[in-house]
């Protein structure tokens, strides 16, 4: 928990309001406040963004809110005791929530009072320097209207920040239309992720840069290498594509989130531009890896333009192009065929990786894992020429073995030839193959 050192940064909080309050055209010498010894989540916080008086100023303004509401109403009521819309405080008040809310314009008069020059530069700063601005930790929302200048635009601590700070952990965003993908996990071990050689090889380049990129970037070559990682996972159903893509977030302790296009795509113009913004924001510099599966839904070939449809169909592409190459983090597209994927897209991918169905040997292997965890099997399955008699995916392998150990459970027996068979056999007419 975070007590102590946030107490500490409330009080100097509270001598800055009401010196702003008591000296409104005085943009200088404003309370400084006190060092913190970095023992909790919020003075780590600090310390390790290296933030300065500005910028964690801003960071317990916004913190505020979140730890008592009637902050800033009692220092108000405290040093203005008559009622009144004290509009150069700025502060605003919205929906269920009845405390005071900051703008950018309460910032501007915290940092500079009434002095016009100051409170330019102390607006510029908050938009084009802050580092928690600029790093996505806090968030300038827009003016509902065009009316409204962009200076009363609330300002905001993202959640996994305010996690982060006070409880010293972040929890991952909620599946919601503000963002539109889930957590990805799985049981598995990278070990039984079963590839062809090729695959597998550039998989391990992949998980490379996950775990040693950051090194890179210290070097000069650091700044000439755009940020982030693309990569576009190609081939049939069932080859291991979402699999992999979880168990490289495992094995590098990187949070994968699955993006959920249907809440993505929209029919209404402009829709989709703003779920993608919503979706890439919280993403921003949080070292995640966002996986698009059966990406063709979004990332697809432009068309040529016939109407206006068309017209702001390609709008779209052009703006995910924009956002997947802003990501600094790892986007992979998952595709059945690579064909299906604009060229804009794959000429400025790192990695383009197959995902064959497995060979014989690939089978064999796959077949030995699945039945690692079955008690009690016939002896008369043999996996080899399960392997060799039957082209499956991983996926059929494991659908086929799970309905002949479900039979054996509802039947009392061992797991018997004939119900793997027959589960081999449903697998293949989902696929419209001759058995």
């Amino acid at each position: 928990m975070s007590g102590k050192e946030v107490e500490t940064d409330l009080k100097w909080l509270a001598s800055v309001i009401t010196f702003r309050l008591q000296n409104k055209a005085n943009n200088n010498n404003f309370p400084l406040p006190e060092k913190l010894l970095a023992k909790s989540g919020y003075g780590k916080f600090l310390k390790n963004k290296k933030l300065k008086i500005k910028d964690r100023l801003l960071l317990i303004t916004v913190l505020t809110p979140f730890l008592n509401p009637q902050f800033f109403d009692e220092i108000i009521k405290k040093n203005i005791p008559e009622e009144g819309d004290h509009v150069f405080i700025g502060g605003h008040r919205s929906g269920n929530f009845r405390g005071f809310l900051p703008t950018g314009e309460t910032v501007m008069f915290l940092l500079a009072g009434n002095d016009f020059t100051a409170r330019l530069e102390a607006w510029h700063w908050l938009r084009k320097e802050s580092v928690l601005v600029a790093k996505n930790y806090v968030d300038i929302v827009r003016p509902k209207t065009a009316e409204e200048p962009p200076q009363s635009s609330a300002i905001t601590l993202t959640t996994k920040v305010t996690e982060e700070i006070l409880f010293g952990e972040s929890i991952a965003p909620t599946f919601s239309l503000e963002f539109p993908a889930k957590k990805m996990e799985t049981s598995q071990l990278w070990s039984d992720l079963i590839l062809h050689k090729e695959t597998q090889t550039q998989l391990n380049e992949l998980k490379d840069w996950i775990e040693h990129n950051h090194e890179i970037n210290k070097w000069g070559i650091g700044k000439k290498i755009k940020k982030g990682y693309r990569s576009l996972f190609y081939g049939p159903p069932g080859t291991g594509k979402t699999l992999a893509a979880t168990l490289l977030g495992k094995h590098t302790n990187t949070e994968v989130f699955l993006v959920d296009l249907s809440m993505v795509v929209s029919k209404y113009i402009g829709e989709t531009e703003k779920n993608l913004g919503n979706l890439f924001k919280q993403a921003q510099n949080q070292n995640w890896i966002l996986f698009f599966d059966e990406a063709d839904a979004l990332f697809g070939k432009r068309t040529s333009v016939r109407d206006a449809h068309d017209k702001y169909a390609n709008q779209e592409v052009s703006y995910l192009l924009q956002k997947v190459e802003e990501f600094s983090g790892l986007v992979i597209l998952a595709s059945n065929l690579k064909g299906n994927i604009d060229d804009a897209f794959l000429r400025r991918f790192q990695s383009v990786i197959y995902f064959p169905y497995p060979g014989i040997k690939e089978r064999y292997v796959i077949w030995q894992k699945v039945f690692e965890g079955v008690p009690r099997a016939a002896k008369e399955i043999d996996l080899q020429v399960l392997a060799e008699n039957y082209e499956l995916t991983g996926s059929n392998i494991l659908n086929a073995a799970h309905y002949a150990c479900l039979r054996a459970v509802a039947n009392g027996t061992e797991v018997l030839l004939k119900d793997v068979i027959y589960g081999i056999s449903k697998e293949m007419r989902k696929e419209g193959k001759v058995v």
